[in-house]
């Protein structure tokens, strides 16, 4: 938001202005994942199955109600774009605005993928991080945001780059959906949503609030790994911007490979889990009869 220079500051600018914050979503009072049943469960994992999506595309994959899965960076450093749905309904999707407000800008370990509505469900929750260590830096930045929504086709003819650039994030997706379904692009893009940038390093800038990105602290090995709270479906989009330090949506920019493990734990192990249930409320929204 821009400060109009001709709007005059009341008196009591200062005093509005100093006003303490007040966490929306305050941590406690969320109900959280069993941390240490999945720390036990991770020491029994088995790999079923992985894909490796190349640069500049996207690929999907399923993953099981009680599986664990990794994005892994594999051959340099690459930021992917993350869509999930229910597997049996994709109107069922991930909620990047609900979980930023209920976690952070920016999602790390114990932090969980949360649904769309009506369903509001956790969708799977993040059980290890090996860019854990990297925090906020000098600049405010973080890895794996919630901010942003996905490079996209459109927005690139909007701001006038020129001709349409079908590599975006936006069109991967859908392209890797609609095989996934045996459908067109065209017929699925509607399912495509605001992403979990994995590996992406960013923030705002402290002047003007600006979204912005840097290149991505990710490095061979390192991985994301979360634990699928029901049936999902995924797609990953290794983003033409390669590391996202100098642009994104180019053919210019170094890109990598991405690949998704997909691994089952000793089902002794997650005695006692149960996957979570759609949200119990009842849809009335205060209407008689409803």
């Amino acid at each position: 938001m821009t400060t109009d220079s001709q709007v005059i500051a009341p008196a009591d600018a200062a005093e509005r202005r100093a006003r303490p914050p007040v966490v929306v979503y305050p941590n406690g009072s969320l109900p959280g994942a069993d941390m240490a049943m999945l720390a036990k469960a991770r020491q029994t994992l088995t790999k079923r199955d992985e894909i490796i999506v190349p640069p500049r595309e996207a690929g999907s994959f399923r993953v099981p109600k009680g599986h664990f899965f990794r994005v892994v960076s594999i051959e340099g450093p690459q930021v992917g774009d993350l869509n999930l749905w229910n597997a049996d309904d994709l109107d069922e999707r991930f909620f990047s605005g609900k979980t930023r407000a209920l976690h952070a800008t920016h999602v790390g370990l114990g932090d969980r993928l949360w649904s769309s509505l009506p369903y509001l469900r956790p969708m799977a929750t993040i059980s290890h991080d090996t860019l854990g260590w990297y925090g906020f830096d000098q600049d405010g930045a973080g890895v794996h945001d919630v901010i942003g929504t996905r490079c996209d086709p459109y927005t690139h003819r909007l701001l006038g780059e020129g001709g349409d650039y079908h590599h975006c994030c936006h069109s991967n997706l859908a392209r890797a959906l609609g095989k996934a379904r045996g459908l067109p692009a065209r017929e699925v893009e509607q399912h495509v949503h605001d992403v979990l940038n994995v590996f992406m390093c960013t923030g705002f800038t402290r002047d003007t609030q600006q979204y912005f990105m840097k290149a991505s602290p990710v490095r061979p090995g390192d991985f994301l790994e979360l634990f699928a709270e029901i049936d999902l479906l995924g797609a990953i989009s290794a983003c033409p911007g390669g590391d996202c330090g100098q642009t994104h949506s180019s053919d210019v920019a170094v890109c990598h490979p991405l690949k998704v493990e997909i691994y089952e734990a000793d089902p002794a192990t997650l005695t006692g889990w149960r996957s979570p249930q759609r949200s119990p409320y009842g849809r009335s929204h205060g209407e008689t009869g409803g």
